[in-house]
């Protein structure tokens, strides 16, 4: 079989533990075979980010900027005991969100479906796509531990001489602060990549926010997409006969759970990474779970939802039998290629992407599983456990037949 040809590489980002051997086995078994596959390799391990002082994690997110399409494994974002187990000089921020920062993008994150797994919330029937804000809040903020009585204050000097300064508390013990932020274009750019996201989906999109309780910050969040879903999106949204309506966090989660799905839940940062592993965790596992980083200005950086499954990782350096899910991964892959093949107009690229994920979706409805959703498996339905390359192999059987 002639290999599908690339014209431009993706920019491929190598990440940690058991998904750092999955990633290899993906490669292996159900790229390289079929697809003359170019990429620009940035090693985002952590032995590798200590190495460069994390340089290469700003260099990998630089040139998802040059070429467009990035796919990224999953990393690790050190702890303490993480920092004593690799020997690390400092506890380095999460690549994730230093990547998510140089693009300036939207993380939107949609459940894998399948026959035999029905989801925990009986009436949902479509997909639910968060839209998680990738800027900012906690994952950028300030802390400080108070040792001692004292007095907390917000202060902000301008360059045009404004100033602010309230008292945040008064210490009458020790306890803790921390100062958050995010600005203007990042949350404009935030809404635009969510219209627009919704336009190509064809989708309703719902935004959620805590505003009658913080009346600066989370309304900003309100104002800025209402005014330019009035000014740039309303008669497109019309056309298409589609929704976009702002709600209270609570409320939109009482919504959610009594919806059908099919829509955008547009989320801040810690609430999109909260709703995000709880609904795809409610449609079955967080390894079911496509996740794309899109910015406003064009850049995609496709990548697997969950962690490095350290579990998994220590059984096979141990060299024991695992069985872990590979089909985040898999379809962060197939993301990435038929994206690269829509923008350099290469339909064989596209319709490959489209097979590896219809071969990966027959396996699954064949009952060949990993550990992991074998145990979700609906009533009526048998499924058989094999392992990561097994369950790899079968994929490709099935994808083979469908390229033949």
């Amino acid at each position: 079989m002639k290999k599908i040809q690339m014209k431009t590489p993706l920019v491929e980002m190598d990440g940690d533990e058991m998904t750092r051997i999955l990633w290899q086995m993906i490669k292996d078994e159900l790229l390289i075979p079929f697809v003359d596959l170019k990429t620009e390799y940035y090693d985002l391990g952590l032995v590798e980010r200590e190495r460069t002082k994390d340089q290469v994690t700003i260099d990998s997110a630089l040139a998802n900027k040059k070429y467009g399409v990035a796919v990224k494994c999953a990393t690790i974002t050190p702890n303490k005991q993480r920092v004593e187990e690799y020997n690390l000089s400092e506890m380095w921020k999460s690549p994730n969100g230093t990547i998510r920062a140089i693009l300036d993008g939207t993380v939107f994150r949609a459940p894998i479906l399948i026959d035999s797994i029905k989801p925990a919330v009986r009436n949902w029937k479509k997909p639910i796509t968060i839209a998680r804000h990738a800027y900012g809040d906690v994952y950028k903020s300030t802390e400080y531990r108070v040792p001692c009585p004292g007095k907390a204050e917000l202060v902000f000097t301008g360059e045009n001489g404004e100033s602010f300064r309230e008292t945040i508390y008064d210490f009458e013990c020790g306890g803790v602060l921390q100062g958050q932020y995010n600005k203007d274009s990042s949350i404009e750019s935030f809404a635009h990549s969510c219209f627009q996201y919704a336009i190509d989906t064809k989708q309703d999109l719902w935004f959620a926010t805590k505003d009658t309780i913080s009346k600066k910050y989370d309304q900003t969040f309100k104002l800025t997409f209402q005014e330019i879903f009035d000014r740039d999106y309303k008669a497109k949204f019309d056309e298409l006969g589609i929704e976009y309506f702002y709600t209270l966090i609570d409320d939109a989660v009482a919504r959610v759970i009594r919806s059908e799905g099919g829509y955008i839940w547009a989320c801040k940062n810690y609430d999109g990474d909260v709703m995000s592993d709880m609904v795809s965790t409610a449609f079955g596992s967080l390894a079911m779970m496509t996740s794309v980083l899109v910015s406003p200005d064009g850049n995609y950086e496709y990548e697997a939802a969950h962690g490095t499954v350290t579990r998994h990782y220590y059984r096979y350096l141990k060299g024991e039998d695992t069985s872990t899910n590979p089909m985040a991964t898999i379809y962060a892959w197939s993301g990435a290629l038929r994206k690269r093949g829509e923008l350099d107009e290469l339909p064989e690229l596209v319709n490959f992407a489209n097979k590896l994920e219809e071969a990966c979706i027959d396996t699954l409805n064949d009952g060949i599983m990993t550990k992991d959703l074998v145990g979700l498996v609906s009533e009526g339905y048998t499924a058989t456990a094999v392992n990561s390359i097994g369950f790899i192999k079968a994929i490709r059987e099935r994808l083979e037949a469908k390229l033949a």
